[in-house]
């Protein structure tokens, strides 16, 4: 005969007669699990309304039980004579339950038990799903039919076959028959896989349900969904690697989140662009985010909104924070602060001029050296725009990464200010230095890739096949996956012949969104990619700010431990020696 497959809980539709169910009690010393100690288990196996093993077993606490547990269940100190201990039974139990779903009347009891039972032994719990019938009967039931949803009231609401007797083979067996009586219950209302049960649980509009047909026609595949308005309006876009899953939890108690409810109750339908792979839905969901920029979505709406440092285009040029990079430019910032305080910083140490007035290429610049407030490039000679020339081109040098003396300079000051015992300005200037050297550091690195005019790449898909990628100067050209068997070159050279060109401009992403080259960048970095073909080598630059990650990270970690213990930098923190350490 053959034994049925235990399916997986990912799989939304795995019908409830093709699940295991390991319904378990158990009796115990006390109501604590801290305290108390377990004195009986009992559990019965079942799939598809059949019984199909059972475990029950008396265990020894190594104490006495106490008389009140003894009236009410029967089990004496005598009786656990010779009985196995909890670590010889919790290792049987583990098994016999293992790949199931349990069962418990009210499961928070018997769980906490069993789990703290496992803790004292070191043995790892598994990541049991549990159902509670208790949960399930307040769910199911009124309170005219069910007053009391104990398990001798249910079991006598539903004439079961095994009276409970607070053993706990017999209270196992009796729960049985009530979590078939309920799963009877609730199939009369749609409920037919395990998942639409967990669903089922918490409180959920009726509105809110019958919404649950938008996602019928959604594939179980990846891709991008979005929730339509009455307008036909984008109300909100994301990804799942199951659409049908994924927007089905929006309909089901699951989503809590408010804002989401709301979204849910305006939302007419719901369209999909279906994705091989995730690489692909994410990138998609970025565009379709930048093009509908969707109400409910707080995150990513616009993948082409950060701050800029770039020069002026004047006879003598400052700084500038833009929305917009040029060919030597550094960023994004995420907020215009930072990049103010990267700009200032920078024009700092490398002398580039602070004042605001237009100069014209016929004088000088001739601002005066001061020592708090004043322009960054007085002096006590003037300028010619020649000789000012080369400051901004210093700048230039440190956006391209062939350059990167103005980060250090900037530590240098970190260090004379530490040494002189100003941690107060060490601190602030090291915040700013990290702060730059992180944005430069994630620019030339999404620069390299972005520099990459054609990059194929594959990547095994859970099957076996391969997710398939054509990148193009950072943007995603084209996409596919191959079945397992199934040689993947043709596909290849099909897509690379399909893929969308791309013509890059002279940014520093070429022309791709920031987001997208970070996205692609992470798919990249991901384990069991491997490069099919390359028209350039990934190539960062020599004096970027690749060398400083390490610098940036014991950098932040003296700023959060400074934020959590709640002190100045001045104070007795260490920062000092944690500063010139990282020197």
């Amino acid at each position: 005969m053959s034994v049925p497959i235990q399916l997986s809980f990912d799989e939304l539709d795995t019908p409830l007669h093709d699940t295991t169910f390991v319904v378990v009690d158990l009796e115990t010393t006390g109501g604590s699990p801290d305290t108390e100690a377990i004195t009986e288990i009992g559990a019965v196996k079942i799939r598809g309304g059949e019984v199909i093993a059972e475990f029950a077993t008396l265990v020894d606490p190594g104490r006495s039980i106490p008389p009140y547990i003894v009236e009410l269940t029967g089990i004496t100190t005598a009786m656990l004579i010779g009985a196995p201990r909890i670590d010889r039974v919790l290792p049987s139990f583990l098994e016999f339950a293992r790949g199931s779903v349990l069962v418990a009347h009210n499961a928070r009891f018997d769980t906490a038990f069993l789990r703290a039972a496992a803790s004292r032994l070191d043995i790892a719990w598994p990541k049991f799903q549990v159902l509670c019938t208790v949960k399930l009967a307040r769910r199911v039931l009124t309170r005219d039919e069910a007053p009391s949803v104990k398990l001798s009231a249910l079991s006598s609401l539903f004439q079961v076959s095994t009276v409970p007797t607070h053993r706990a083979l017999d209270d196992a067996r009796a729960t049985v028959d009530v979590l078939h009586a309920l799963i009877e219950r609730v199939g009369n209302q749609g409920v037919h896989s395990y998942a639409e049960l967990v669903d089922y649980l918490p409180a959920v509009s009726a509105g809110q349900r019958a919404k649950r047909s938008l996602a019928s026609h959604l594939p179980r595949t990846p891709g991008v969904y979005l929730f339509k308005g009455p307008g036909n309006e984008v109300l909100y876009v994301g990804t799942s690697n199951n659409l049908q899953r994924r927007v089905r939890n929006y309909f089901t108690g699951s989503e809590t989140r408010g804002r989401m409810k709301e979204m849910v109750g305006l939302a007419v339908g719901v369209d999909h662009v279906e994705c091989a792979h995730a690489l692909e839905a994410g990138v998609r969901e970025l565009r379709l985010l930048c093009a509908h920029i969707p109400p409910y979505n707080r995150r990513s709406k616009f993948p082409k909104k950060g701050w800029w440092i770039t020069t002026t285009t004047e006879a003598f040029p400052r700084l500038s924070v833009v929305r917009s990079p040029t060919e030597s430019s550094i960023g994004p910032f995420a907020a215009r602060g930072d990049a103010a305080d990267a700009a200032a910083l920078v024009s700092e140490v490398l002398g580039i001029r602070t004042c605001t007035r237009r100069i014209p290429r016929t004088s000088l610049h001739a601002c005066p050296a001061e020592a708090v407030g004043g322009c960054a490039a007085g002096g006590p000679t003037p300028l010619t725009p020649d000789e000012y020339a080369v400051l901004p081109g210093r700048f230039v040098e440190l956006a391209h990464g062939r350059d990167d003396r103005a980060l250090q300079a900037a530590r240098d000051r970190i260090s004379a200010l530490s040494v002189a015992e100003l941690f107060e300005s060490a601190a602030r200037l090291r915040d700013r230095l990290a702060s730059l050297a992180d944005v430069l550091r994630r620019m030339h690195r999404l620069a390299a890739i972005a520099a990459i005019a054609e990059l194929i790449v594959a990547r095994r898909a859970p099957d076996g096949g391969w997710e398939l990628a054509v990148v193009r100067h950072g943007r995603l050209a084209a996409s596919a996956v191959t079945a397992r068997r199934v040689h993947p070159m043709p596909v290849v050279e099909a897509i690379v012949a399909a893929a969308e060109t791309v013509v890059p401009d002279a940014t520093p992403f070429r022309g791709a969104s920031p987001e997208e080259v970070a996205l692609v960048g992470r798919w990249l970095e991901s384990d069991g990619v491997r490069i099919v073909r390359t028209t350039d080598g990934y190539a960062e630059p020599v004096h970027g700010a690749g060398g400083w990650r390490q610098w940036c990270t014991t950098a932040r970690t003296v700023s959060r431990r400074e934020r959590s213990m709640a002190v100045t930098p001045v104070e007795d923190t260490g920062v000092g020696a944690h500063l010139r350490a990282a020197l």
